[in-house]
């Protein structure tokens, strides 16, 4: 077994899925033919083991890694400046989320992050706006109107 860095990711992230798969059965049993809480979990940390499983066949299986070392702190920030921005903006998410809520802030982070991230343009804004209208507006009604969760409603937009 070659030990690089997806190796090592992929093996942390199949302990971490394992870890949290044995939490999962320490969760109480449902009452009354409710859905079990262990649901979403189990939902989730199966097909991430799945994917970090393939990580793992994958870094075996390919060549050895012979990228040019990364020198000086700017040649770090452009190589890792996606993640950078993605990081930041979602931490300004969470810091506004008392403010604009789940919706708004959910709105504005998702636009403003595939902005960074694809671009710009006119034609790009538009179908960013498009698909953070669809997706975020989606998935709020989904859990706030079909499921009942209650979502952060920040002061700007009170929906309950």
């Amino acid at each position: 077994m070659r030990l690089n860095r997806d190796t090592a990711i992929a093996i942390v992230s199949l302990l971490i899925c394992g870890a949290l798969l044995v939490s999962t059965f320490q969760m109480p049993a449902p009452m009354f033919n409710q859905m079990p809480a262990t649901l979403w979990p189990r939902m989730i940390i199966g097909p991430l083991a799945i994917l970090s499983l393939i990580l793992l066949v994958k870094a075996q299986l390919s060549e050895a890694d012979d990228s040019t070392p990364i020198r000086s702190f700017s040649d770090w920030f452009s190589y890792y400046k996606n993640p950078i921005y993605c990081f930041a903006l979602f931490f300004l998410f969470l810091v506004t989320m008392p403010i604009l809520g789940m919706l708004i802030g959910g709105l504005l982070y998702v636009f403003i992050t595939l902005n960074v991230l694809g671009g710009w343009s006119p034609q790009l804004m538009l179908r960013h706006a498009l698909v953070t209208l669809f997706f975020v507006v989606g998935m709020w009604a989904i859990f706030t109107q079909l499921l009942g969760v209650f979502l952060p409603e920040g002061i700007l937009l009170r929906v309950y």
